[in-house]
């Protein structure tokens, strides 16, 4: 046995709103929705480049509530991008918060932390050299000296 693939799944309070800031934050295509009578979508895939971003909107009945209705999340999203500071900047302008501003980071990538407006947090980054784990480890030491 073997897993093949593992896919993000958020819920939101506003599928629809969710899905067109995630197109204008970070350029994204809208694989398909499943939407019931009352609008209420059930399901979504987004394409973030090869991968897929599965949401959608809340379901109480079953227990399923978003990020904003609970005030918290326990997960933050780490995307890969070509240029950090030009993807946070983009979602920024798209709505999201800036929660850390860009900044070359010890594990070898430039990086930043944004909450999207539906309490999602995505860190974005973009590599900038090669670290083994022993130097990873070294360096994380330092920065936890106070």
């Amino acid at each position: 046995m073997k897993i093949e693939e593992v896919f993000a799944y958020l819920c939101v309070s506003d599928a629809a709103a969710a899905i067109d800031f995630y197109r204008r934050a970070f350029g994204v295509e809208e694989k398909f929705r499943l939407t019931e009578p009352g609008g209420r979508i059930g399901h979504a895939e987004l394409a973030f480049g090869a991968m897929t971003v599965m949401l959608s909107d809340e379901f109480p009945e079953c227990g399923i509530r978003s990020a904003s209705t609970i005030g918290a999340t326990a997960v933050t999203i780490h995307l890969h991008v070509d240029d950090a500071d030009a993807m946070i900047a983009q979602a920024v302008q798209a709505g999201a918060t800036l929660e850390r501003a860009p900044r070359d980071e010890f594990y070898g990538e430039r990086s930043g932390v944004i909450r999207d407006p539906f309490g999602h947090r995505w860190l974005i980054g973009h590599h900038i050299e090669d670290v083994g784990t022993d130097e990873m480890q070294r360096r994380y030491d330092d920065a936890n000296k106070s």
